[in-house]
Formats: structure tokens, sequence, C-alpha cells
């Protein structure tokens, strides 16, 4: 580990300590040879006193399982009927997945139980059909959790529940983790799947708030696998009813889980339930880290070199967009001759492009040049002048436009950029 990934993951153990996430595992995830390395990832958030609840699911198992002894299941996610067969082949294939994640947590030396903290009950007739023994989550004793939780003890919870007379039902695991994580208040809800990430348009949304993940499921729904429709389901229902922060991620990625949460662009999707978004007036403390934000825009010539001490001379002029207290936007309005000010080092992080992040920066850049007193405002550049124009309503213009001291250094740098305006007044 570099020293500058360890300064990472400090600025989040101040939010992150005594709080509680629900992980919710893929029985896919579990079978796989990898899977060791996400119980190492577990141990890290324990070491930084983050308490765990692990959900699990069985599936795969399941469907293993029934292969083997030629038995044919009605029912592998515990969303449609289960027949007594498959429920027995479901208690078996959970019982298994259990016992191993127990060995899994005893050799990164951490203690964990299985519980029955879900009670459940009949899922009933649907649609004129009896459900058997699937069944629904009642209620979580949340006391019997709370107390190994209070231990340093790992509930392990299977996706069964058991109803007041002791009978056993099968249940969905999304279904499990979202009620285990609305009866314990948990900080987050973490889903870790065994096919890949959520799509969009071809691209994995890096956040979306509750209200555009209810639109986006209400139109692409049909895009979506059972499974991953099930995750932005259940993790939007989350949102509604409590939990700060719902995450979709591969499982089956390395370092998937750390990365998604010690980083600011992580690399899953998270449905937050709040504006957790905030552009702020950068401090001294901060221009390390808009160094290392805009190094590789800098390095590909979209950005004008800076280097660290013209940044911190000139720090009053940068703002910063913040996603859960960690940087990844900046902007600066520089003040010029003339009532002019110039809009530079525009720079949204890659993993939150294509957001609104960038016109919100630009909206902030110009209302803060009209409280300065500003009556026009200019924007260089070589490379994002069309999204300038097109997303900020920027004029081309002339370098005769720019004051003198402007045009001197403007001439000298050689980039020849193409110049750009926008009146205020």
């Amino acid at each position: 580990m570099k020293a500058s990934d360890l300064r990472g993951i400090l600025t989040y153990i101040p939010s992150f300590r005594d709080k509680l996430f629900v992980l919710n595992v893929d029985s896919a995830v579990l079978e796989d040879e990898r899977a060791a390395s996400l119980f190492l990832d577990i141990s890290v958030l324990r070491s930084l006193n983050i308490r765990v609840v692990l959900v699990h699911g069985a599936s795969a198992r399941i469907k293993k399982m029934a292969t083997e002894i030629k038995t044919k299941v009605s029912d592998l996610d515990g969303l449609g009927v289960t027949d007594e067969a498959t429920l027995r082949v479901a208690e078996r294939a959970a019982n298994s997945y259990s016992h191993a994640i127990l060995q899994n947590l005893a050799d990164v030396d951490l203690r964990g139980a299985v519980t029955n903290a879900v009670i459940a009950h009949p899922a009933g007739i649907l649609g004129g059909v009896d459900q058997l023994w699937t069944g629904r989550v009642e209620r979580v004793d949340t006391r019997f959790l709370e107390t190994l939780l209070e231990n340093g003890i790992i509930p392990v919870i299977p996706p069964m529940g058991v109803d007041g007379d002791g009978r056993t039902y099968r249940v969905n695991s999304d279904g499990v983790a979202l009620e285990v994580a609305e009866a314990l208040k948990a900080e987050k809800l973490i889903f870790l799947t065994g096919s890949g990430s959520l799509p969009m348009n071809g691209k994995k949304p890096a956040q979306l708030s509750v209200e555009e993940a209810t639109d986006w499921l209400k139109k692409k729904k049909g895009e979506l696998s059972g499974e991953m429709a099930s995750k932005l389901e259940h993790g939007l229902r989350a949102c509604k009813e409590g939990v700060s922060r719902a995450h979709i991620l591969d499982g089956l990625a390395d370092d998937a889980l750390l990365e998604e949460l010690f980083s600011s662009e992580g690399v899953g999707t998270m449905v937050y339930a709040d504006e957790y978004t905030e552009i702020r007036k950068a401090m001294k403390k901060d221009v390390r880290s808009i160094m290392r934000l805009i190094g590789s825009s800098v390095a590909a010539e979209e950005l004008v070199k800076r280097t660290r001490t013209e940044v911190a001379s000139a720090i009053s002029d940068y703002s910063v967009f913040e996603i859960d207290g960690n940087m990844v936007g900046c902007v600066a309005v520089h003040p010029l001759e003339g009532k002019m000010a110039e809009m530079g080092c525009l720079f949204v992080a890659s993993g939150h492009e294509n957001s609104g992040i960038g016109r919100k920066l630009m909206l902030y850049a110009e209302n803060r040049a009209k409280e300065l007193g500003m009556k026009k405002l200019f924007a260089l550049s070589t490379q994002a002048f069309n999204y300038l124009q097109s997303k900020g309503g920027f004029s081309e213009g002339a370098m005769e436009m720019l004051p003198a001291d402007r045009r001197s250094s403007y001439e000298a740098s050689g980039r020849n950029s193409k110049i750009l305006y926008k009146d205020l007044s």
C-alpha cells in the first residue's frame, strides 16, 4: 500500500468509526475462489471500528445441490413458489454457506455467529398462487443482533426465516438485507453482486440520488437483469427508509469493497438519500489534494500547468466540489483588471463526469464573479471549448478582449487557447 493510499483511507475514518454497514453477499461471490480476499477486506473494516452485519444468498449452491441429487427446484432466489423439496435443498445450501463464512472469518481472526434473527411469515397467496414455503420478513430481532455487535461478533444471516412456531421459510437475501439495515439503522447497505456492476447507457453511474434512481428505474428497468433490478429497488427503498447510502458493486472485482468505501470516485454505484455534495471555498490544506486531482489533466495538456506554490498563493480564488467530504472537482475565479475575471482550473474527476458537476461548478464560478462585482467572465481552453460553449453559455472572443497583463501571459504561454467570454451584466 502506498502512503497516499493510507492517507486517503484515514480521511474516512472519523465519519465511518462506530457506524454499521450491512453487507449483502451474493452466493456467486462466495462460490468464487477470490472470496477469501473479501474477508480480508471485512477485517480491515473491523480494525477501523466499523461494525458489520453479513447477509448472504444461497441460489448458486441450491442449483448445484439440486443437480447433484437430481431434484427439480421450484425457486432459486426466494421470490417465487418454494415447494417442500426446494425448501430442504435451500436449508442445506444456506447452512453450508453460513459454515464456510464462519471458517473464513476465523481465518482472519474475526468472530462470527450464524443467527436466526429474521422472523418471517408465509408470503401467502399471490395472484391466486400459493407461495407455499416462500416467506416475507415480518421483523428483525434487533436486540439479539445488537448484543452480538456490542461484543465484537459479526452476525451472519442466511436467506431463511422462522416463525413463532419454529417453521422455516425461504426468504430473498436482498429483502433480508434491506430489513436488517432498516431495523438496525445502518449507515450503509452494500450489495456485493456476482454479475458485475450497474450499467446505464453503457456506463456505470457513480452515484444516483433517490429521485434519479426512481426515474431511471421506471424508464430502464427492462434493460436490467432481474438481479440488478432487485439490488437497485431494494437499495432505493433502503434510502427512502432512513439508510444513508446504498452501494451496488461487483463482488468479484479485486478490492472492490475497499475501493468503493475509501475513495472519492468508488468502483460501484451509490444511491443516496440526501444532498451529500458541497461546493466550498478552498483552503491552504487543500493544495495537495487539488494538485493530485488535476494531475492527469495537466499531463494531458487539458489544463495549464500550475505549481503547488502558484496554487497556494492564489488559494482564495479556488473552490472545490466535495462528495461525502472528498474532493472530486474544482474551479478557480481569478480577478482581472477592468471588472473582468477568468474562470480557470475547471476539472471533474473521471468517475464523476456526465453527472452535472461541471455545470454546477461553472454556475458557481459565474455567481462568484458576480459577487466580486465583475462584468465579464473569461475562460481559456485548448480542448474543452465546445463544452464551455454548449453547457456554460460562453461565446468565442478575441485576444484583444483580454486585459493587457493577461494578454501578455497568454501570448507567452504559447498554448494558443481559444478565448471564450460571457457577459455578466
